[in-house]
């Protein structure tokens, strides 16, 4: 062999013998000191990843932030005990599989088949058996069920409550992928974030997302070998983000057994579409708000819209948009309080009628109101503008949106806490407006659109002596150890357009006491409490069918207000009895002998 030969194959073991000793430090540092290290920007080691490839796992608590209502109860993510079944290979003796499909309430044959066949562990959540989700007094915590290979009763998070209710506000969580991309580019520590992860798609839920998104969830992980099957006997382990602050828990103005009373009056009540809310008529907070129909949060059908919140949603108002006209035309000074109309029963042009037939005859404007006289209002409606009508409008919170807001919230976006909040409409956009808009604008038909919360902000507004307020849903938020991360103050004072007068704002409220004393009303005097307001019906019309939209706005007790109320019933057949002002005194009398209980 040549010299040079023998050369170069020195040289290569020398490389070798170098590459071989530079790999080994490599490792020798990486098993004493880079294992230890975090490689992550959330604090994860070499050590916690190598383990994590020989585990296999399931999510618990997705740690995302949760809602409380006004006194601290909780209104998501509630804790249960759920049975989690982990693959096995060889499952339990027949006797005991048929004792823990007992429990689950299921047949031994479908337990068996479900788990012979799990690749992943698998929550036992209800859809599969008649009981759902365990309790501790379930035979699975039996000490001989308790300790069989495959199978742990853990606490399990879920999100909503099984079943239907009317809390829209809330609103729902959905898979959106494209969201948690947006997301990942935002943030650094992006492997909490799975393109499943849930996030707000409506409600309170979306509103708040932002401040919703926890530190990462919290799974149980078994171990499995190298052909990923479990290893016996050696059980489970939880993991979960060690956080102080997060997730964070949002407080809302809602008092959720007051909600559920009035969800159940109004299915009592048969109302098939519609909304009832209640604010509190000292700061015009919602203390309940009920939309029709029902919605599932945890199964939404996007097609039929029961997600959609009825008490957001804009829609003719009627007689109750009187009180906007009565409004101007005492602001504008067209009209005074002791004025005398007369009415026939027909006012003589656009084919409008008065709704009793032959007429009120001489009727004051005060009569006119608390007698919902159309002629009374179609006279004043032709003697005011447009402008005149769209301002005192603005000045009782029409024709925009009231919900609470604010800009650039806590230094990120704009923050709106009603989700999908319409703003109504007064006339239609640029469309000339005769003397026949005028008349039926007066009345609340035509292109008049106000929703149920604007309707009862509105009595609120009178109540405070005309200052607009800003309904609020959420009033806190707090860190996860209870302290205040920020609260969500008052939003009082006039609009753009100013304010009505305090002695109209006095006057109107007079009126909707008038209203039940010899009004259209009167049926409420019976009611547990003193009541005033106003009644309204709209006509609609829905696939060439004519039907009524029913109203009733109001407030009580009058010697000492405590609850604004709007009622809306939609779709109601013509002739049909008047169940908006049977569901408001319903709804006041439930109010009159409710007792809110704080914890």
């Amino acid at each position: 062999m040549s010299l040079a030969r023998k050369r170069r194959i020195f040289y290569i073991l020398i490389v070798f013998s170098l590459f071989f000793v530079v790999y080994t430090l490599r490792i020798a540092w990486v098993q004493t000191h880079a294992a230890f290290a975090a490689v992550t920007s959330s604090g994860k080691t070499i050590n916690e990843l190598a383990v994590r490839q020989r585990e296999q796992g399931i999510e618990l608590d997705p740690g995302r932030g949760n809602f409380f209502d006004r006194y601290g109860r909780q209104l998501t993510g509630i804790t249960t005990w759920s049975p989690v079944l982990f693959p096995i290979k060889k499952l339990p003796a027949q006797e005991d599989l048929a004792r823990i499909a007992a429990s689950l309430g299921v047949s031994e044959s479908e337990l068996r088949s479900k788990w012979a066949n799990l690749e992943v562990p698998y929550i036992w959540s209800g859809s599969h058996s008649k009981h759902g989700l365990l309790d501790h007094s379930s035979g699975v915590k039996e000490p001989s069920l308790a300790q069989m290979e495959g199978i742990e009763v853990l606490p399990h998070v879920v999100r909503y409550q099984s079943g239907q209710n009317g809390q829209q506000w809330l609103g729902y969580v959905a898979q959106r992928p494209d969201v948690i991309e947006q997301i990942r580019g935002s943030r650094k520590q992006s492997e909490h974030l799975p393109l499943t992860m849930q996030v707000g798609a409506s409600g309170l839920e979306k509103t708040f997302d932002r401040f919703l998104r926890g530190a990462g969830s919290t799974r149980v992980y078994y171990a499995v070998d190298g052909k990923r099957e479990p290893f016996p006997n050696v059980g489970t382990r939880v993991k979960g983000p060690e956080e102080r602050f997060h997730p964070l828990q949002i407080r809302t103005t809602i008092d959720i057994a007051l909600q559920q009373k009035l969800e159940a009056l109004t299915e009592e009540m048969k109302v098939k579409e519609g909304a009832v809310v209640v604010l509190d008529a000292e700061n015009g907070d919602v203390a309940a708000m009920v939309s029709r129909p029902f919605f599932d949060p945890n199964h939404i059908d996007l097609t039929g819209g029961s997600w959609g919140n009825r008490a957001l949603k804009a829609v003719p108002p009627g007689s109750i948009f009187k009180t906007v006209i009565a409004a101007a035309a005492l602001e504008s000074g067209v009209t005074k309080p002791g004025e005398v109309f007369h009415c026939s029963g027909q006012y003589g042009k656009y084919g409008l009628a008065c709704w009793k037939k032959g007429g009120h005859g001489d009727i004051t404007l005060e009569q006119g109101y608390a007698h919902s006289c159309n002629i009374v209002f179609a006279t004043l409606g032709e003697r005011l503008s447009p402008g005149s009508i769209e301002l005192a409008a603005a000045k009782l919170g029409l024709g925009h949106k009231v919900g609470w807001h604010e800009e650039k919230f806590m230094g990120g976006d704009d923050l709106w806490q009603f989700d999908h909040e319409e703003a109504g409409a007064i006339f239609h956009g640029n469309s000339p407006i005769d003397g026949g808009v005028l008349v039926q604008t007066a009345i609340g038909q035509r292109d008049v659109l106000v929703t149920p919360l604007q309707a009862a902000n509105m009595v609120v507004t009178l109540l405070h002596q005309g200052r607009v307020t800003s309904p609020r849903l959420v009033s806190e938020i707090h860190f996860r150890d209870g302290s205040l991360l920020t609260n969500m103050p008052e939003h009082r004072g006039g609009t753009r357009a100013g304010q009505v007068s305090p002695r109209t704002a006095g006057l109107l409220l007079s009126w909707m006491n008038e209203v039940v004393e010899s009004g259209t009303g009167r049926s409420l005097r019976q009611a547990d409490w003193h009541l005033a307001g106003k009644s309204g019906t709209a006509q609609v019309e829905k696939a060439g069918k004519k039907y009524n939209h029913q109203w009733f706005i109001g407030y009580g007790p009058v010697e000492k207000p405590k609850y604004a109320v709007s009622v809306l019933v939609e779709s109601k057949p013509e002739g049909s009895e008047h169940q908006a002002t049977a569901l408001f005194r319903r709804t006041m009398d439930l109010l009159a002998a409710y007792r809110p209980e704080q914890i």
